[in-house]
C-alpha cells in the first residue's frame, strides 16, 4: 500500500475509553504476554506504537495523545521506504510439505502525487522551519509534481518533527540508498544546518551483481546511504557521545609495523616521534637526546617517555623513535566506509524474512558509536525491529514506531522469543477492548484481519489486498506428536456488528477443500446458540496424544483479549510459523521492569 494513501487512511488513535486518571490502562506486554499497565508518557519505558509516525510524534489533545516531548530523545535511526517502485513481499516460515503460500504484500515503496502529497506540502509552507520551506518551493519548481516530490515532502514533515524530539547534542542516522540520498541531505542541511553534518557512511550491502547480462548500463548497485547529523556538534562534542569502533589489524600490517618482540614475548613496532609539517602545526622544537627537531610531544613528556623505556636511539645522534606496543592499541579505526558487515539474507537464523531487515551488528554499531546505557533511541520506521532489539541488547531504552499491525505483531514475537521474559514494553495505538477493535474494523478492515490473525499466532494469509476473497485471512500450522507433517489451520475474521448462520458454514466448507485440520473463526460478535451447535457439528480432531480438539473453533476478540478463549491445538514444535530470532541473554537488565 503506498505509504502517503496509507496515512490518508489510518489515523494514530489512543484507543482509550473515557475513563478518569487512575482507571486509563494502556496495553502492556511482558515476555510476550499482554497485560494492564500505567499510561507512560516520561519514555522510562521501551514503548512500541502502531500509528503514523507523524500522528505518534505530534501531540494530539483530541486523543489525549502528549505526542513524544521536545529534545526528550538521544539517537534516532531511521530506515524509511527508499521509493524504489517496488513491492516487498512478506514472507513466512512454511513447513516442509506445505505450498508457500503465506506471503503477503507488506508495503508497496512507491510515492505518487495527489491530494495527500499537496495537503502535506500546503503544511510544510507554513511550519516554523523557513529554510525547509524554501527548499521544498525550490525541489518542487525543479523536479514538479511526481512521485521523488511526494516522497520528499513525506519525508520533510517527519525530518522537522524528529529534530524536535531530538536532544541537544544528540544524534539522527537517516538510512537511505543512492536514488534519493542527494535531495535527503538537501533537507536535512536546511533542518539541521550543513555545519551539523557529520557522516555519508557508505556501507557495503551486498556483493557485485551480473546486471550487466541483462543489458544494464550502470555499475552493479552494492551500497546504501547512511547521513549522519548532530543536533548542535559542538554540544555533541562536550558531551563526549561518540564512542570510536575499531577493527582489528590485518596480518599484514603487523608483520610490517610491529616487526620486534621483547623478552618477555610481546611484540612492538618502532614509530616517528617528529611532528609533521616541520613547526607549521604548531608543535615545539627543542633538543632532546642529542637531535632538534620539531617534536610531536613536550619536552616533559618526552622525558617521561624515557624514563618508561618507550624511546629507541639506534645509536648516539640518531632520530629517537617511539617504541609501541600492539596490546596496546585498540586497531584500526573504523571510517565512513562499512564493508565487513553482512547484509541479513546471508546471515541464517538472524533472517525473519522482513524484506527491508538490516543485520543487527549494523545497529549495534551505530547505537554502540552514538550512545550510552540508558539513553533513548527512536525509530519511527521499525519495520521487523531491528534497532529496538540491538537497543534492548545494549541496555538502552527504546520507542518503535511502524505503521502496520503486522509489523507490530513480528517484533512482539521477535522481544519475546530473543528476551523470553526480560524484556518489558508497552504497546499503544492497538486494540484493547471491543470498542478499539471496533473502531480499527471500521478505519481499516486489512489491518484489523492482520491484527486479530495475530492474537492467535498465525501467519497473514496472502492476496488479502487483491483478488476474489478465498474465505482464509491467515494460517497457522502446528505439529502433532509423532507426526512428521505438520498440520493446517485456516483462519477467518468477521469484523462486522453481527455473525451470520452461512459464516459457520462457510468456513466448514473452506476447511474441508484447503485440507485443513482445523478452522478457527475470529469475530467481533458473539455467535449464537445455532452457530455454536453447526460449530461443534464438525467433530472433532484426534491427537495421537489421546485429546480430541473441536474441528471449528468459535473464537470472539473479547475472549481473545481477556484469555478467556484460546486457539486449541497440539504444539509441540512452536516455532513453526515464524523465523525464530537469535537468542539474546535472559539475565535481569537495568531499567526495565520484569
Amino acid at each position: 500500500m503506498l505509504y502517503h494513501r496509507y496515512v490518508n487512511e489510518f489515523d494514530f488513535r489512543w484507543n482509550t475509553r473515557k475513563l478518569n486518571d487512575g482507571d486509563r490502562t494502556k496495553l502492556a506486554v511482558q515476555g510476550g504476554a499482554r497485560q494492564a499497565a500505567p499510561v507512560s508518557h516520561d519514555h522510562a519505558m521501551n514503548q512500541l506504537f502502531y500509528g503514523d509516525n507523524l500522528n505518534v510524534l505530534r501531540p494530539s489533545p483530541k486523543d489525549n495523545w502528549p505526542g513524544i516531548k521536545d529534545e526528550s530523545v538521544d539517537l534516532i535511526y531511521l530506515d524509511p521506504p527508499f521509493n524504489s517502485k517496488r513491492g516487498y513481499n512478506l514472507l513466512f516460515k512454511t513447513p516442509k510439505g506445505h505450498e508457500s503460500e503465506a506471503q503477503i504484500e507488506a508495503f508497496e515503496d512507491s510515492w505518487h502525487w495527489g491530494q495527500q502529497a499537496e495537503r502535506e506540502f500546503d503544511e510544510l509552507l507554513h511550519q516554523k522551519q523557513t529554510d525547509v520551506a524554501e527548499l521544498m518551493r525550490a525541489l518542487r519548481r525543479f523536479l514538479g509534481e511526481n512521485d521523488v516530490m511526494a516522497y520528499l515532502t513525506m519525508m520533510a514533515l517527519r525530518l522537522i518533527e524528529l529534530h524536535r524530539v531530538l536532544k541537544p547534542a544528540g544524534t539522527l542516522y537517516l538510512h537511505c540508498d543512492p536514488t534519493a540520498s542527494h535531495y535527503l541531505k538537501m533537507v536535512l542541511d536546511a533542518l539541521f544546518d550543513h555545519d551539523n553534518f557529520l557522516n555519508e557512511i557508505i556501507w557495503k550491502r551486498t556483493t557485485t551483481k551480473n546486471d550487466y547480462k541483462e543489458g544494464a548500463i550502470n555499475w552493479p548497485r552494492v551500497h546504501d546511504v547512511i547521513l549522519t547529523y548532530c543536533k548542535d556538534t559542538t554540544l555533541a562534542r562536550e558531551a563526549k557521545i561518540f564512542h570510536q569502533p575499531f577493527e582489528a589489524y590485518d596480518e599484514e600490517y603487523t608483520e610490517g609495523f610491529y616487526r620486534f618482540t621483547d623478552a618477555h614475548g610481546r611484540k612492538y613496532g618502532s614509530f616517528d616521534l617528529t611532528a609533521p609539517g616541520h613547526g607549521m602545526r604548531g608543535h615545539p622544537q627543542y633538543e632532546f637526546m642529542g637531535v632538534t627537531r620539531y617534536w610531536r610531544f613536550s619536552k616533559a613528556k618526552m622525558e617521561e617517555l624515557q624514563k618508561q623505556g618507550r624511546i629507541l636511539q639506534e645509536k648516539a645522534g640518531s632520530v629517537p623513535r617511539y617504541k609501541r606496543y600492539l596490546d596496546e592499541m585498540p586497531g584500526v579505526a573504523i571510517g565512513d566506509v562499512w564493508s565487513d558487515i553482512r547484509p541479513v539474507q546471508g546471515l541464517g537464523g538472524e533472517y525473519l524474512g522482513y524484506p527491508t531487515q538490516k543485520p543487527l551488528a549494523l545497529l549495534e554499531r551505530i547505537i554502540q558509536a552514538s550512545s550510552n546505557e540508558g539513553d533513548i533511541v527512536l525509530d519511527p520506521f521499525c519495520g521487523c525491529g531491528t534497532a529496538v532489539h540491538a537497543s534492548q541488547k545494549l541496555k538502552r531504552t527504546w520507542l518503535g514506531i511502524d505503521i502496520t499491525c503486522l509489523a507490530i505483531a513480528l517484533i512482539e514475537g521477535r522481544l519475546k522469543k530473543a528476551f523470553k521474559t526480560s524484556c518489558a514494553f508497552e504497546v499503544h495505538g492497538l486494540p484493547k477492548d471491543v470498542d478499539s477493535a471496533k473502531d480499527l474494523a471500521k478505519r481499516n478492515k486489512y489491518q484489523f484481519q492482520w491484527w486479530a490473525v495475530s492474537l492467535v499466532e498465525a501467519q497473514p494469509f496472502q492476496g488479502k489486498k487483491k483478488g476474489a476473497d478465498t474465505g482464509i485471512d491467515g494460517l497457522k500450522f502446528f505439529q502433532d506428536i509423532d507426526q512428521k507433517e505438520a498440520r493446517k489451520i485456516i483462519v477467518s475474521v468477521k469484523g462486522g456488528e453481527n455473525l451470520k448462520a452461512d459464516d459457520v458454514r462457510s468456513l466448514m466448507a473452506v476447511r474441508e477443500r484447503e485440507g485443513a485440520d482445523l478452522g478457527l473463526l475470529i469475530s467481533l460478535a458473539e455467535p449464537t446458540k445455532g452457530m455454536i451447535a453447526d460449530a461443534a457439528s464438525a467433530g472433532f480432531y484426534e491427537s495421537p496424544n489421546g485429546k480430541k480438539y473441536p474441528r471449528l473453533q468459535l473464537l470472539t476478540i473479547e475472549g481473545l483479549l481477556t484469555k478467556t478463549q484460546r486457539a486449541e491445538h497440539p504444539d509441540y514444535e512452536p516455532d513453526l510459523n515464524f523465523k525464530r530470532p537469535q537468542s539474546e541473554p535472559t539475565s535481569k537488565q537495568d531499567g526495565l521492569k520484569i
